[in-house]
């Protein structure tokens, strides 16, 4: 099985309590606001060292902000505390060069949290590489063409950096094979027009570096992005790719080609008219600590509900402008203007299933 991580899915059914007590709290406020995320993300910070051509918040500028140390810890302590269970490292800016990361990993596992980080690896050396892999459950490094050059024009950066970044997987797979860790070291690809051609070649890299798998996703366009480069984009044309890439799968590695994600642009309307996960399994929070409803809507304050450096996740949870977001999705919000493919999406249809079950589901 290449999915079995259900990449091209969603894994919301093991979590049939938290799934149920959103459930049963249909309208009722003081039920809602007590339904905390399963999965966080966190931008660490806002400077990246790279100019993706297709990077979806573009728009925020890449400041040079950063999450306040002491803080960030308190709040992840607190976090675990309400049952929040997997943070995602990521966000506007590239996380590793947040100097204090390996710490705040290593309250993530004292604490029970899951910890998981997207990043481009180029600022990976040895001894944070060690924590990244001993601490997290995945780590999954955006290389986003198979040769030099392509990527150098895709990552806006030089070509030496992909010589780095493949160095670096490398000593990544090393460590975990060589310490019994139990970090999924994984690769991700965006596929593109310009970098097609070389995703075959990616994927062999890929499996000599010792990583476990590689995944090819489809570009969907941002809200708020800058760059209009590639919207429109449909995978028609890309969908034969998949058996050329199968073939270099091993039993230790594999290639998820993200063959429903791609068809699903296609599809002239969404099978589901409300956005249920928004704001209740999930929460994104930004380099300068607002804690958003949906990362496709970052500055928007609709979705904005408070801010961890002033504020407790609690009272930011349960607060009057989380309040005010739950009515605005429920009521307002018109999810045909959202992100085609959004994170959500396969979270949306499964929920939108439970709340709207067809006439013979006690026929089990």
């Amino acid at each position: 099985m290449s999915d079995k991580y259900n990449i091209d899915s969603h894994k919301m059914m093991f979590h049939p309590i938290r799934v149920a007590q959103w459930l049963q709290s249909k309208d009722d406020w003081s039920m809602q606001k007590s339904v905390y995320p399963i999965y966080v993300e966190i931008t660490p910070i806002g400077s990246c060292n790279h100019r993706c051509t297709f990077c979806s918040v573009d728009y925020i500028g890449y400041k040079s902000i950063k999450q306040d140390e002491k803080i960030l810890e308190e709040r992840i302590r607190e976090m675990a505390k309400l049952g929040v269970k997997s943070i995602m490292f990521a966000g506007e800016g590239e996380p590793t060069l947040y100097k204090p990361l390996p710490h705040i990993l290593n309250v993530c596992s004292e604490v029970g949290i899951d910890t998981s980080l997207t990043t481009n690896a180029v600022p990976f050396n040895e001894k944070n590489t060690e924590n990244f892999v001993k601490n997290c459950s995945w780590i999954k490094i955006s290389i986003n063409a198979g040769d030099r050059e392509t990527y150098a024009k895709i990552h806006t950066t030089k070509e030496s950096d992909f010589d780095k970044v493949v160095a670096n997987l490398t000593l990544a797979a090393k460590i975990k094979k060589e310490k019994n860790y139990s970090c999924t070291v994984g690769s991700q690809m965006l596929l593109l027009p310009e970098n097609k051609h070389t995703a075959v070649k990616l994927a062999k890299t890929m499996r000599d570096a010792g990583v476990d798998y590689l995944v090819i996703k489809p570009y969907t366009q941002s809200l708020y992005g800058k760059s209009r480069v590639y919207e429109g984009l449909t995978y028609e044309n890309m969908m034969d790719l998949e058996k050329e890439l199968k073939k270099i799968e091993t039993d230790d590695f594999k290639v998820i080609f993200r063959a429903n994600t791609m068809k699903k642009l296609e599809e002239e309307k969404q099978p589901y008219s409300k956005c249920y996960s928004t704001p209740y399994f999930w929460a994104y929070i930004m380099g300068d600590g607002s804690v958003y409803g949906c990362s496709a809507y970052l500055q928007n304050d609709k979705f904005n509900y408070g801010n961890i450096n002033t504020q407790t996740f609690q009272e930011i949870w349960e607060g009057e402008k989380r309040k005010q977001g739950v009515s605005f999705i429920k009521d307002e919000l018109d999810i045909s203007m959202c992100r085609r493919n959004c994170r959500m999406d396969e979270v949306n249809r499964y929920l939108w299933n439970l709340k709207q079950p067809n006439e013979h589901v006690n026929f089990i």
